[in-house]
């Protein structure tokens, strides 16, 4: 089975700096999606950056993310593999350069390791 995509209520493009007043109740929520943990979860790259926040909402339980990486024009790759979340605690990684990134279908790759582990991207 593939990877669950984020939704898109879970890829934001945050409002600013000059928003049009009055700004809307859940205008500037943040929207967050649980971690597929057995087939993984993916997003589609479009053109931009974006800010992956990931967060542990066990109340006890660190639990861990992986970002798969691909390998660059020089055959690099650079995986996070496992990084631990510790339960209650979020971690944020800019993607601000595709290449190494992006995979072949031109999808951006996330796992987490239990479904305590929600994502919300951040689009810049």
């Amino acid at each position: 089975m593939g990877r669950t995509a984020i939704a898109a209520a879970s890829i934001i493009t945050p409002l600013g700096p000059y928003p049009t007043l009055p700004v809307s109740a859940l205008a500037l929520d943040l929207t967050w999606q649980a971690a597929d943990a057995v087939n993984g979860n993916q997003f589609s790259l479009g053109q931009g950056k974006y800010i992956i926040h990931a967060r542990n909402v066990h109340a006890t339980t660190p639990y861990t993310i992986t970002l798969t990486s691909i390998a660059d024009e020089r055959k690099r790759t650079g995986d996070i593999t496992t990084y631990s979340i510790a339960a209650g605690k979020q971690v944020a990684f800019l993607l601000d350069q595709q290449v190494g990134w992006a995979q072949t279908d031109g999808m951006f790759y996330l796992t987490g390791s239990n479904a305590s582990i929600e994502f919300c991207i951040i689009r810049l």
